[in-house]
């Protein structure tokens, strides 16, 4: 079985002002698609994992084979971020999240505009490239390069930002800062919240 490229639901303009055409057809069409051609060509070198989810691979990255170990992780990692990702935003998201995962928030951070200050704090604070996370715990954790939460032994993430320049430097240059702000504008917080509901 090979891993192959994931749809986008939505048309490459829908995300408008925040997440440009341009940008989109660029992440998704040449760095996801390379992340999936890369890893479909290291597991040309062990079949017996051909058949294997791409988070399973992640959770057990210790049992595949060291020759294609790295490789793995890095396009394996990039695979299955932005196939979340692009999930994780949607021309109709934006404003505040409601039900369990509001009441969450709240417990954790006092209320939403401190979340999204603490989370947007992290992600500036990332060293190079890399991805900040919402964990189930209402914890903010990040992750350098391509690597995921569950290569760390943890859970499954709620919600995930890239903060890769290749995410936004069509967009938004060297400001990372812009991006974050733009950023909350479309997030779909209705699959955030059914995460946490599936998890709970």
């Amino acid at each position: 079985m090979s891993f192959t490229l994931p749809k986008l639901e939505y048309e490459y303009d829908a995300l408008g002002k925040y997440i440009s055409a341009d940008i989109m057809k660029l992440h998704h069409d040449t760095h996801h698609q390379t992340y999936v051609d890369k890893l479909n060509a290291a597991l040309e070198k062990a079949p017996a994992l051909q058949d294997t989810s791409v988070e399973d691979l992640l959770r057990s990255l210790a049992s595949v084979p060291e020759e294609i170990r790295m490789a793995v992780r890095n396009h394996g990692g990039g695979h299955y971020n932005h196939t979340l990702f692009w999930q994780w935003m949607s021309p109709d998201g934006g404003g505040e999240p409601g039900g369990e995962l509001a009441v969450k928030i709240r417990e954790k951070y006092g209320n939403f505009q401190h979340f999204v200050d603490t989370f947007n704090e992290k992600s500036l604070g990332v060293f190079g490239s890399g991805w900040a996370w919402l964990m189930p715990d209402m914890s903010i954790i990040t992750t350098p390069n391509q690597d995921t939460p569950l290569g760390l032994g943890l859970s499954e993430p709620l919600l995930g930002l890239d903060v890769w320049e290749h995410a936004y430097y069509l967009d938004y240059k060297a400001s990372r800062a812009d991006y974050l702000n733009a950023w909350w504008n479309i997030v779909n917080w209705d699959l955030v919240e059914a995460r946490l509901t599936s998890i709970l």
